[in-house]
């Protein structure tokens, strides 16, 4: 078995950097790798949801997984979204991110296909099997239809040993401690910023390890410092008082369907990180210019020395 990896405190979903003519742009993704390695980002989800997989062929994502898991191998510890549309095309792409050293893979339920919990747990253990390095689980129904309730993942924690994270953005506090007591508080539970689900305080509070975020692409430094587990009450009161702090940014992080709103922000924020491919739109203008104001106002570029 290989060393696994337990992603905890702030765990950003990078984006996927394009040029002008819309091929990935790998140079630009190292320096976002390089910008989180020294502002106290925790781990790196390449080609999550924010990395637009979707849109990107095999070879592109192949050659992500490639040259990233290089790149990050020393600087930061990398997990690569590898979901594939079938079991057998996921378990392909997992076992090739583990042959290029990837530190570890994070996979969600299949979206459209909406199969049940029998399949979505056979799902689950036949890719956390075919691998040997760190497994996270996303859980995100509102992009995939499928939930993954808190029986499947607490029978998967118990059958299945390399599974390090659950990565909650289902907006139920139920859920969190269901899956927390179920599994004795051994898996990591990590959820989404979204200010519209407000689970960033409720999984803290319940033992959670940490968020996996977008903010943290424009603010990485602040939302570090909000997503530590809480061990005394110090770390309550600086989480409670950076949450409200950072709402509007977090507000601006969402302002329109991810990545769309967050890539626009990183670009603004002075990262040559291109558009999303169609049929992602760009924000309108009047959000754009929200987002330069919320920028502006927590000074951004000054504080991490950009432009």
């Amino acid at each position: 078995m290989a060393q696994l990896i337990y992603p905890e405190g702030s765990w950003v979903a990078i984006v996927t950097p394009f040029g002008e003519n819309l091929e990935p742009d790998l140079g630009v993704m190292r320096d976002l790798v390089d910008f989180h390695a020294v502002n106290h980002t925790g781990t790196l989800l390449v080609m999550g949801s924010t990395g637009e997989p979707t849109t990107l062929t095999l070879e592109e994502r192949k050659r992500i997984i490639r040259e990233m898991a290089a790149y990050c191998r020393g600087r930061i510890h990398a997990f690569f979204g590898v979901t594939m549309g079938s079991t057998a095309m996921t378990i392909d792409l997992a076992r090739y991110a583990q042959d290029q050293g990837a530190d570890g893979i994070v996979i969600v339920v299949p979206p459209y296909l909406a199969p049940p919990q029998d399949a979505v747990f056979a799902y689950l253990k036949q890719v956390c099997s075919s691998v040997e390095i760190s497994v996270g689980l996303y859980n995100n129904p509102a992009r995939v239809i499928a939930n993954v309730d808190p029986a499947t993942i607490v029978r998967l924690f118990h059958e299945v040993p390399n599974l390090v994270a659950d990565k909650e953005a289902m907006p139920s506090v139920g859920q969190l401690a269901a899956v927390y007591d179920g599994t004795g508080g051994r898996l990591p539970i990590l959820c989404c910023d979204s200010p519209a689900y407000g689970l960033v305080i409720p999984t803290l509070g319940l033992g959670g390890r940490g968020t996996a975020n977008v903010t943290g692409n424009v603010h990485p430094r602040a939302v570090a410092s909000m997503s530590r587990p809480w061990t005394r009450w110090e770390d309550v009161e600086n989480c409670r008082r950076l949450y409200y702090e950072l709402l509007p940014l977090m507000e601006a992080a969402y302002a329109a369907t991810n990545p769309v709103a967050i890539k626009a922000m990183i670009r603004l924020l002075g990262f040559p990180v291109g558009h999303c491919r169609p049929p992602l739109p760009d924000p309108p203008p009047r959000i754009l210019e929200a987002m330069k104001r919320v920028i502006e106002r927590f000074e951004l570029r000054k504080l991490y020395g950009i432009g």
